[in-house]
């Protein structure tokens, strides 16, 4: 999830304009859905001033220790000393945003640098990218010598069903390579649309049949670019989604708590 506030500086290369979505909104809204744990990810409109989510992050671990982590966007300027402090700060990896205006501060060209840098440290990159570019990239990620993570299904259409390439290409990624993937988002990729998302299901099954030790899951609040009255989904039905896909008990806590738990070293 991300979390605006308007005392903070929006990037001149961004490419909307987020109402505040506040830490007291996220804190009520988690009270509400009874959620404990919370990572945030970099919203693309401020850039590489990840000044938000990680004194967001501060403020929540302060209260509460191992709350809060973030992923986080850099440049290829960032120092190693920068680098540490924020994975004091419980920064966990770095974010990738080809999807958005102002998301890819970096150049694929050093990616490989960037891995070197981050694997100490145990971090990895996730991508957000347009799902008609998961073909291609494919190679790359699973070329990295880090973890890799991709948000929202990849993107990939569900009116295209299980057999398209982009989403082969997915299943691949996740079963065999070292990808893990974010079930989150289902508004994003459905046709069909709320409250139950239905053409999602397929995708979502055969994700968990490949790989379920290699999913998570989130709510994407405050569902930026969704902002416009009618289309922000519900949580409740996102999270009821969710588990008409999963069903068993055990498997949902692995999604929801065991993996994410590993992933990001609560």
């Amino acid at each position: 999830m991300h979390v605006f506030d308007s005392r903070y500086p929006l990037s001149p290369k961004r490419g909307y304009d987020p109402p505040d979505s506040t830490l007291d909104h996220l804190t009520a809204m988690h009270e509400a859905m009874g959620i404990d744990r919370v990572v945030f990810t970099q919203p693309s409109v401020y850039g590489t001033d990840n000044g938000a989510i990680l004194d967001g992050s501060d403020d929540l671990n302060r209260v509460t220790p191992d709350r809060a982590r973030s992923v986080v966007a850099v440049d290829r300027d960032v120092s190693d000393e920068q680098l540490a402090a924020m994975h004091g700060r419980g920064a966990r990896g770095v974010r990738l945003n080809t999807d958005n205006v102002g998301g890819m501060p970096i150049d694929w060209d050093d990616l490989p640098e960037l891995c070197r840098r981050i694997a100490p440290m145990g971090w990895h990159i996730e991508f957000l990218f347009p799902g008609r570019d998961m073909v291609e990239l494919a190679p790359l990620i699973g070329s990295l010598t880090v973890p890799a993570c991709i948000g929202h299904f990849a993107y990939q259409p569900a009116g295209e069903g299980v057999d398209a390439k982009g989403f082969q290409a997915l299943l691949s990624l996740v079963r065999d390579g070292n990808t893990w993937l974010k079930i989150s988002g289902a508004d994003r990729v459905s046709a069909v649309g709320a409250p139950r998302y239905d053409d999602v299901a397929p995708l979502a099954e055969a994700v968990i049949e490949a790989a379920p030790d290699r999913l998570m899951w989130g709510t994407d609040w405050p569902h930026p670019n969704k902002y416009d009255a009618g289309i922000v989904p519900d949580e409740g039905n996102l999270v009821d989604t969710l588990v008409s896909w999963v069903g068993d008990a055990d498997l949902l806590r692995r999604i929801l708590v065991d993996t994410p738990e590993r992933f990001y070293s609560f």
